[in-house]
């Protein structure tokens, strides 16, 4: 049975999990369009409450290309992550080739005022092989 999560990393008290599956029923590979779905648990074993202000993600396409992707929140939410506490997401990503991986990282704010970047830990788009 295939864990819930396939990637994590820890930085501080704080741990990102991923897990990303393949959406082939809105991929179109005769004209050059995959997609998947990510799902992101951002969890809280620190001593102090967090808030997710910003993402910024780094994904890079089968050929290599690297998109740059930055901005307020994730899904429309700047969450606030009680110590013991979770916040889970799902999103999506396309690309014009079948493989290529996402990573980056969330800069979050301590109910002490002060900021720090956490890792999204790099996560593979791998669309099945057609035969």
């Amino acid at each position: 049975m295939k864990a819930l999560f396939d990637t994590e990393a820890r930085t501080g008290g704080v741990i990102v999990r991923t897990s990303v599956s393949y959406l082939p029923d809105q991929s179109e590979p005769a004209r050059g369009r995959w997609f998947w779905a990510y799902h992101i648990r951002i969890e809280n074993e620190g001593e102090q409450a967090v808030q997710l202000l910003a993402r910024h993600w780094i994904i890079t396409d089968g050929r290599g290309a690297r998109h740059s992707v930055e901005g307020e929140g994730v899904v429309g939410e700047q969450p606030m992550i009680e110590p013991g506490g979770s916040f889970d997401y799902v999103s999506g990503c396309h690309l014009a080739t079948p493989t290529g991986s996402m990573q980056g990282t969330y800069q979050m704010l301590g109910e002490d005022g002060g900021a720090f970047d956490v890792t999204i830990p790099k996560f593979a788009l791998l669309a099945p092989a057609v035969s």
